[in-house]
């Protein structure tokens, strides 16, 4: 008799613990856990911006995410697409945000096209990079819709 309560204790407290396969939510503030020196790169004769990532985003790094933003198309054609904390008139590349505030998509599969500054929820798995400089810091691969 005690195997089975031991047994139905066991099978109670799974059913009531938190589910380890969700996504941790996170969110553009979450994405601040960096700082930036200037770093000459030769290859292109220039100064960029290298990443350090502190404790929290280093956590994060291989885990899989759901994060919400703006949807910037880079290339439509070849599905490449940029996931942004601000619509386009204020984002990294045109307004005066930061490199943390914009993340690469790598999607598990799309076919869907996107329009300029469609706001979702994207859940992936997010990759942090610091040394390829024709990449975004942030990157989130096998990425798709969550909302």
């Amino acid at each position: 008799m005690k195997k089975y309560a031991v047994l139905f204790v066991a099978i109670a407290l799974m059913a009531f613990a938190p589910n380890r396969l969700e996504p941790t939510k996170i969110t553009w503030e979450t994405l601040r856990d960096v700082t930036f020196k200037k770093k000459w790169y030769a290859e292109e004769s220039v100064f960029m911006l290298y990443p350090t990532f502190g404790p929290n985003i280093n956590k994060l790094s291989g885990k899989e995410v759901t994060i919400t933003g703006y949807v910037l198309p880079v290339d439509i054609e070849a599905n490449l697409y940029v996931l942004s904390a601000f619509p386009m008139a204020a984002c990294f590349f045109c307004g005066g945000a930061g490199p943390e505030t914009v993340m690469g998509l790598k999607f598990k599969s799309n076919k869907r096209k996107f329009k300029t500054d469609e706001r979702h929820a994207l859940k992936g798995v997010l990759k942090l990079n610091a040394d390829d400089i024709y990449e975004m810091n942030y990157i989130l691969t096998n990425a798709e819709i969550a909302d």
